[in-house]
């Protein structure tokens, strides 16, 4: 089979800097920075620790540089000059590292420095150089592990944040965001800010230490060659802070390619059978690998960015190094600098390389951050549009009527706005069941979901024993509404655990009451493990009529004043049915129900009978009264009525062609 996958998958991978919003770093970065100010005294240290590692860091090339001298003196003439070295290497410490350091220091030295022996001297400057190399591989290890846990701590925060808001987060959001997106910035994105976090801050934190003391001191031993030395900075800081820019589009794009992967693979999993069913198979596999391939192609341009760049920064550093070895070997020789100075020059140049090139890791990763943070915040930061008023109390149970007066719903509240619902009004009390049945697009689920508060109405109100439901707290709300929606969703968790969602520590024999009355106990008591069963993913093991009657124990079980079936028996055979409906109307005889169908046998014992038809009420009464007003439910009632081989549908129903989908 031949397909050639949908044209709609941006595959461009044009990298265009402009497209990089800088201006938005700062404020994000500083958000994102001020979180880590939650845990001071982890904080303090991995800061600390880095501070320190970059002093040490600076006084390795001066040790070094002095030790060559004084190899050199010992080569030469057979004796060296401790005195200098102590007091050159005394003379270093206060400006690093403060009296309290150099006083230990001057402890270490003295013991050495005052040796008649060569030897002796130039032992105490390896040792020294021994000491400060082991204290800075501690202290650069100190850094990684407090900055590490401050950003496991920060990321730990920003992934319960994230996942909370989630929950907040009004339906009208979550209508109009792929999960697949949300999961990706859940994780990819809040990955991008714990490694900024980690590292980034600290890494610019040394690399500023280090290239202004590094710089003052090279300036300060010879400014002319310490102008040499120091000219590889700026180009490899142009060419690395390019490359991070490079690379971060590149990887906003890259993180976009492994989104919309993620949702060809989700969409492939969740349809399996209907992909096997419709042998479209290579179909599938032709639109994961034109986005897997644009993946490659994107990644291959990474590594070209990343080589072209490294070579250009090594073509810049070993150039400037030559010439500093050229001119330094010439003042060598003619006695102006000694060999232990050139020592500490070319020292400083290959301590500062590595620092240099990390600007584009360090920009990268700032780049980063900041556009994971932006796409984090965007989340954090939106206000459901379906909140508790500021002044919101719990519903205080009473009789559990439910009224809607004069409502009307529109998805789009503009004032142009197509309207679902208009004008819709009725009450439902305790043992009261109403039904509701009309064309596929009616407004029949809409209605359903502004009960419980899924969606605010755009007109008129509703309330639940006289108070608007807009005045309750979400919560107290939800838990007096039982909603068996339309769409079954259940967890790949024991049936006992479904069944017991909202009421986790409920007790086995009600548990089992609810699957009782919902007719689905007799097939999980033959299940092999009973009410311990898994279900498996979205109730995979189970069919959907078993999944239906699981759906409605569940909202059985936790007992609502007011219950809610949105078409909640269509996956269910008829006899089943009956006596699920028979079962029903003993367990809510005191409660208010609400049974949104297709099948007008379903509602054959309501109260009242809603007609809907775009939205409006077009009949209304007990199911005698609609047969004897004749029009839309009477068509139906023939067509679904009669015997299949000899159902024709009348003039009228033709008029409805819609009525025949329902």
């Amino acid at each position: 089979m031949s397909a050639t996958p949908p044209q709609n998958t941006n595959t461009n991978l044009d990298l265009d800097l402009s497209k990089l919003n800088l201006k938005a770093m700062p404020r994000v970065l500083g958000r994102l920075t001020r979180l880590s100010f939650r845990y001071p005294w982890q904080w303090f240290f991995a800061l600390s620790c880095a501070i320190a590692s970059a002093m040490f860091n600076l006084i390795t090339p001066r040790l070094l540089g002095r030790a060559v001298d004084q190899a050199h003196h010992l080569l030469i003439d057979g004796h060296t000059h401790p005195e200098e070295t102590r007091t050159a290497f005394l003379q270093l410490t206060p400006t690093l590292f403060g009296e309290a350091t150099q006083q230990a220091f001057q402890l270490i030295i003295d013991g050495h420095a005052h040796s008649t022996s060569p030897r002796a001297a130039l032992l105490a400057t390896a040792l020294m150089i021994v000491v400060a190399c082991a204290l800075r591989g501690t202290l650069t290890g100190l850094q990684g592990y407090w900055g590490e846990v401050v950003a496991q701590r920060v990321g730990y925060d920003l992934r319960l944040a994230f996942f909370e808001k989630l929950q907040r987060l009004s339906f009208g959001f979550h209508d109009v965001n792929h999960s697949g997106d949300l999961i990706s910035r859940g994780m990819l994105d809040l990955e991008g800010v714990r490694a900024f976090l980690e590292s980034g801050f600290l890494r610019a934190v040394v690399l500023l230490l280090l290239v202004s003391f590094g710089a003052w001191r090279l300036l300060g031993m010879d400014m002319n060659l310490g102008l040499i030395a120091l000219s590889f900075v700026p180009f490899v800081a142009w060419r690395a802070t390019r490359m991070g820019l490079l690379l971060r589009l590149s990887w906003q794009r890259l993180q976009q390619l492994m989104s919309d992967l993620t949702l060809t693979m989700e969409e492939n999993l969740q349809g399996v059978r209907v992909v096997r069913a419709f042998a479209c198979k290579n179909l599938e596999l032709a639109k994961f690998d034109q986005t897997a391939q644009a993946a490659l192609r994107l990644a291959n341009r990474r590594i070209t960015i990343r080589m072209g760049s490294m070579s250009m920064m090594n073509f810049a550093f070993y150039t400037a190094m030559g010439l500093v070895l050229w001119i330094g070997g010439q003042r060598v020789s003619q006695g102006v600098m000694t060999v232990g100075m050139l020592t500490e020059f070319l020292t400083f140049m290959t301590l500062l390389q590595q620092p240099i090139r990390q600007v584009g890791m360090i920009v990268n990763s700032s780049s980063r951050a900041a556009s994971a943070g932006t796409r984090l915040y965007e989340v954090l930061d939106a206000v459901p549009s379906i909140q508790d008023d500021p002044n919101a109390r719990d519903w205080v149970p009473g009789e559990g009527v439910l009224r809607f007066e004069a409502v009307d719903f529109a998805y789009d509240s503009s004032p142009g706005g197509r309207k679902i619902l208009s004008g819709i009004s009725f009450e439902v009390g305790p043992g009261k069941t109403l039904g509701i049945v009309g064309p596929p697009g009616s407004g029949k689920s809409t209605l359903a979901h502004l009960i419980p508060r899924f969606y605010d109405v755009t007109g008129g109100r509703i309330t639940l024993d006289g108070q608007d439901i807009r005045s309750m707290t979400l919560d107290s709300l939800r838990r007096a509404v039982g909603l068996v929606q339309q769409e079954i969703f259940l967890f790949d968790v024991s049936v006992h655990d479904n069944v017991a969602y909202a009421e986790p520590w409920a007790e086995e024999q009600r548990v089992v009451e609810a699957a009782s009355i919902a007719q689905i106990h007799d097939h999980v008591a033959g299940l092999p493990d009973g009410y311990a069963t898994r279900v498996g993913e979205r109730g995979v093991a189970l069919s959907g009529g078993q999944r239906q009657r699981m759906s409605i124990a569940r909202g059985l079980l936790a007992g609502r004043a007011i219950m809610v079936l949105d078409d909640s028996t269509a996956a269910i055979d008829t006899t089943t049915e009956q006596r699920v409906r028979s079962s029903l109307r003993t367990a809510v005889r005191n409660r208010g129900t609400i049974i949104i169908a297709h099948r007008l046998s379903s509602l054959l014992h309501a109260d009242e009978i809603l007609v809907l038809d775009e939205g409006r009420i077009i009949q209304r009464g007990t199911h005698a009264d609609l047969l004897q007003q004749g029009g839309v439910y009477a068509d139906l009632w023939a067509l679904q009525s009669l015997p299949v081989a000899k159902t024709t549908p009348t003039r009228k129903a033709k008029k409805n062609p819609e009525l025949e989908v329902a």
